[in-house]
């Protein structure tokens, strides 16, 4: 395997994170079906690709060299989470996507959050030892 790994992690599709933000992006595709057809291009658009932002960055990082890079893709996936939090919330004020949808997604979105900040000090503190 290309990249860093560690005893634990074999590839990205090991870590918990990536495996949330795939089921993040599953459910922004099916969420945003519901979307008027005018957002197509629009917000649906918008928070598709912040979605599969999210998941791409965590493995393309996973694939780096260095921990610093994958802490630096990692940082990126953290600002995609926050533009998609931001894009729920846009929906949610000018009232398109069904609410229970745009609650799950919000509730996924901030599980996915949190869990960059202890894989950065993880990898940071054990990959380039």
């Amino acid at each position: 395997m290309i990249g860093i790994v560690t005893r634990e992690m074999k590839t990205h599709k090991d870590l918990d994170v990536w495996k949330t933000a795939v089921e993040l992006a599953i459910d922004v595709y099916k969420a945003t079906r519901s979307f008027p057809r005018e957002e197509l291009f629009g917000l649906s658009a918008q928070m598709r690709r912040s979605a599969v932002s999210i998941a791409s960055n965590i493995a393309e990082g996973a694939a780096r060299q260095t921990s610093k890079e994958f802490a630096q893709f990692l940082h990126v996936a953290a600002g995609s989470t926050s533009e998609l939090d931001t894009q729920i919330e846009i929906a949610r004020g000018i009232g398109i996507g069904e609410t229970a949808d745009l609650q799950r997604l919000q509730n996924t979105e901030a599980r996915v959050a949190k869990m960059p900040q202890g894989l950065i000090k993880s990898v940071v503190h054990t990959r380039d030892s």
